[in-house]
């Protein structure tokens, strides 16, 4: 379970069977859910340097989302 030193996302957490992304946001708490999510773009936010930024990018607006 990466924890994260980021003003944007706190932590996360990743299941390579599922597909599942869980991310805790610094600001509204989590876990978030993000179904589908590949392998690597969780590799990617992982080795980000702005986790938000990252985020914004590759995972925001392309996964569906539940809390």
């Amino acid at each position: 379970m990466p924890v994260f030193n980021s003003t944007a996302i706190r932590r996360a957490e990743y299941d390579s069977s599922t597909g599942v992304l869980q991310l805790w946001f610094t600001e509204s708490g989590g876990p978030y859910n993000y179904y589908g999510v590949p392998p690597q773009v969780f590799d990617g936010l992982c080795r980000a340097s702005s986790k938000g930024g990252y985020f914004n990018s590759h995972i925001r607006d392309r996964y569906s989302v539940a809390r």
